[in-house]
């Protein structure tokens, strides 16, 4: 079987796993010691899907890892939210980060054009641009935390709602195998790129 597409399914499988233990995890803590745990997972699971910004980034990584191919279809999407989580860290304990919005925004563009003109530079490299901004993206989701839920539950939440926005980008991605579908996800990158651009003006 192709290798670029057994690593795909392998990380579905992955985050798909991962998803359901700590779904069920957090409400069976969730009916044992009040609304914290669950309260905290639910809020950090839906805090990315919420926010327009951090989709497009999100799903944007996942498309560039697709395009570029194994090792990046899989080491994009593990850096991104492993960064992520120190990036949160950071901005629960308060670490002052400048233009956080501006960060945010600019992952969208960078990402997205990245896609649109098939930059594909060493691996080490798209693993800095990827990891530079999930500290944008996890300091947002850290300084936003509510006071009353559980931070651990929060962080599992927004990290596996993060990798299934990865995986939406490199499900689509994966039609780069075809000259049409190369063409569409080059299309989504140029969306992801315009959307980018609305969030830095305001427009969005």
């Amino acid at each position: 079987m192709n290798e670029e597409f057994v690593l795909p399914k392998r990380l579905a499988y992955c985050f798909l796993t991962i998803s359901l233990v700590y779904f069920f995890t957090a409400f069976a803590v969730q009916a044992h010691s009040g609304e914290g745990y669950g309260g905290g997972f639910v809020a950090g699971f839906t805090h990315p899907i919420l926010g327009w910004d951090h989709v497009a980034a999100m799903v944007a990584v996942g498309l560039w890892g697709a395009f570029l191919g194994a090792p990046a279809i899989w080491i994009l999407p593990v850096v991104f939210p492993l960064v992520m989580a120190f990036g949160a860290v950071a901005g629960i304990i308060g670490i002052p980060i400048p233009a956080i919005e501006t960060g945010i925004a600019l992952s969208a563009v960078v990402l997205g054009l990245m896609i649109v003109f098939a930059v594909k530079p060493p691996i080490w490299i798209c693993a800095v641009i990827v990891g530079s901004f999930a500290i944008f993206h996890g300091y947002a989701h850290g300084t936003e935390l509510p006071a009353t839920v559980n931070a651990f539950a929060y962080a599992v939440g927004f990290v596996i709602s993060t990798g299934l926005l990865h995986l939406a980008g490199i499900a689509f991605g994966l039609l780069v195998r075809w000259p049409a579908g190369r063409v569409a996800v080059r299309g989504a990158g140029g969306l992801i790129a315009f959307a980018g651009i609305a969030f830095l003006t305001g427009v969005a």
